[in-house]
């Protein structure tokens, strides 16, 4: 089974991140959740989330994929931390994939992957993707890089990602499980 890292700071998006990890999870793809220190991670309103381990213990070659939930001040604390660019940096070099969704996708220009690349993020964020030509869609995917607008685009971020590591088939069954008319 596909295995997918999901990184998590503290003012993190809820929406995002726990329909992301939920999605996934019904897939049966596994998902370790990764925060940027030990112990909880608040959200920015204030859910309280124990991962189940830190950054420092992620490395790309155990995992087919990285995500990076957004909000704020969440994706502010991923971007300012060297580990997550680094890690970033280790997933695209692999040929892994990688995700970010809401503010986050600006985190990954600032970790030079979206040069060039056509990407999504939440309309106050598109001036900060660097050179990444930005879509005005829900969901964006170029290459080995998947894109999404913000909370209320999670699902359509989670059944992409499904499609991508499991197949259409596996993202519709989902889907349809869940009720989603997405379109």
């Amino acid at each position: 089974m596909p295995q997918v890292a999901v990184l998590l700071a503290d003012g993190f998006e809820e929406v995002e991140a726990i329909a992301i990890i939920d999605i996934l999870r019904r897939a049966d793809i596994t998902v370790v959740i990764a925060g940027l220190h030990a112990g909880h991670v608040e959200s920015a309103r204030h859910v309280k989330i124990i991962p189940d381990t830190t950054i420092d213990a992620i490395h790309a070659d155990n995992f087919d994929m990285l995500v990076l939930p957004g909000g704020q001040p969440g994706s502010d604390n991923l971007n300012a931390d060297k580990r997550v660019k680094d890690l970033i940096r280790e997933f695209y070099d692999k040929g892994k994939l990688t995700g970010a969704i809401c503010a986050a996708p600006y985190v990954l220009a600032n970790a030079g992957i979206l040069e060039g690349r056509q990407a999504t993020a939440y309309p106050t964020f598109k001036d900060r993707l660097g050179n990444a030509l930005y879509r005005d869609k829900n969901v964006v995917i170029d290459g080995q890089i998947l894109t999404s607008k913000g909370p209320g685009t999670a699902l359509h971020f989670g059944i992409a990602i499904v499609e991508r590591l499991m197949s259409r088939e596996r993202a519709e069954a989902i889907k349809e499980a869940m009720l989603l008319q997405l379109s």
